[in-house]
């Protein structure tokens, strides 16, 4: 069969494999994350407040690149459970800030050797590879 339009061939699309390599990953880490009874999307915005603490939303989604409905549910689902309060910032009433909980605290040393055992699952990069594949990924996620 002839192929009219080359750029619509799977194969071509740069866009698939990324889509496909999230889906493994998000894959790889939920025999870890179900037990605890959060999903990946839970897991990287306790990774930020475990940081931060304290965030504001916009930041959070801005960090995560996610959008406010996918993130405003998310939040109150995780407030409901008792993990993170959500409060309006005083100097700024249209601001809502995001704080952990220390039950949301606590889930962090729960969570600690995940990225340990996923590692062991190996890659077929290098180390190496790894690196750059990631430089290269933050690189098209700032363009």
């Amino acid at each position: 069969m002839a192929q009219e339009y080359e750029q619509l061939l799977l194969k071509n699309q740069l866009c698939f494999p990324l889509y496909a390599c999230g889906r493994k990953i998000v894959s790889a880490y939920t025999p870890f994350l179900k037990p605890l009874g959060i999903t990946y999307t839970q897991y990287i915005v306790f990774m930020v407040l475990w940081e931060e603490e304290s965030v504001r939303v916009g930041q959070l989604g801005s960090t995560l690149h996610l959008d406010a409905g996918t993130l405003t549910p998310l939040l109150k689902k995780l407030e409901k459970e008792g993990y993170v309060t959500r409060k309006r910032s005083k100097e700024d009433e249209r601001v809502t800030v995001v704080s952990i909980t220390e039950k949301g605290m606590a889930l962090k040393e729960k969570c600690k050797d995940i990225p340990v055992e996923l590692s062991k699952q190996g890659s077929k990069l290098t180390k190496e590879e790894t690196e750059h594949l990631y430089k290269l990924l933050y690189k098209y996620l700032e363009g």
